[in-house]
């Protein structure tokens, strides 16, 4: 075997075992493929068949009203009767159990949500995988990190009607595709320093889903220098389920190139109209 074949087979073998660990994720008892249902809470409590208790939200947050026989484990200890969980935060929220399920209580939008989770959800038993391109190093890009003066509050739509989410963007990652230059807007990622970019593509709608795809990026190095490893570009949760509030691209990063690298269209969704289709 030359240098570069084993190059290229070790690239694969990384590859191979980060898509087996996020189908790992993706496939967890109490993940985004359990969802059973998506409940905008107001403040009219109100009771749903899949999770106990009955459920409000105010200015002074989301309360729960339980039953003399229903029960929740919060933190590890058993909650009866009315629980307050007071004000959460925007992408903030609680998990917590009822019985074999979990209940998902968070705010998105600037609206408070409840989002059960059931083990026994028909779409994670008949989940059968995601397919992926091939991956192929060519889809490994440097890129330049372009740092905004100071980070910017993007406002970007929503994979539901009715919402949207306000990111923060520390800059634009540029890189050259098919001869041309371009960049796409980065949100702050997971962990510090690092990014995350939400694009679509001439792949979307027709092998990727329309609406999104995500992009982990790592910390830039001290030349602003990254790769952009679109082979690692997966589905976000709407992809699947119509109950996510998954954000949608910034205009900028509709690119017009095809990038046939990533998670390709789930089976749970094609011939299905997707949210964000345009």
């Amino acid at each position: 075997m030359s240098e570069q074949q084993g190059q290229h087979s070790e690239f694969v073998r990384q590859w191979e075992a980060w898509h087996a660990e996020h189908e790992r994720v993706r496939t967890d008892p109490h993940g985004f493929l359990a969802v059973t249902s998506l409940n905008w809470l107001d403040a009219e409590p109100t009771r749903y068949p899949d999770a106990p208790g009955s459920w409000s939200s105010t200015a002074e947050g989301v309360t729960v009203e339980l039953a003399v026989d229903e029960e929740l484990v919060i933190d590890g200890s058993p909650v009866h009767g009315t629980h307050h969980f007071g004000v959460i935060e925007e992408r903030a929220g609680f998990l917590v159990r009822a019985g074999e399920a979990v209940i998902e209580v968070a705010k998105r939008g600037g609206k408070d949500i409840l989002r059960p989770r059931h083990p026994g959800n028909e779409l994670l038993a008949d989940y059968a995988g995601t397919a992926a391109y091939e991956p192929d190093p060519r889809w490994a890009v440097p890129a330049r990190f372009v740092p905004f003066d100071a980070p910017r509050p993007v406002t970007v739509g929503a994979a539901v009607e009715g919402i949207q989410h306000v990111y923060q963007a520390p800059g634009q990652l540029e890189f050259e595709l098919d001869g041309a230059t371009h960049r796409l807007t980065a949100f702050n990622g997971g962990r510090p320093g690092t990014l995350q970019v939400l694009f679509t593509d001439a792949t979307s709608g027709t092998t990727t889903y329309p609406a999104n795809r995500s992009l982990a990026v790592p910390a830039p190095d001290d030349d602003q220098r990254v790769v952009l490893d679109f082979n690692r570009a997966t589905n976000l949760p709407c992809a699947y389920t119509e109950h996510a509030t998954c954000p949608l691209p910034p205009a900028e990063n509709r690119l017009r190139v095809a990038v046939e690298a990533g998670e390709r269209y789930p089976f749970e969704r094609h011939g299905k109209e997707p949210h964000g289709k345009g």
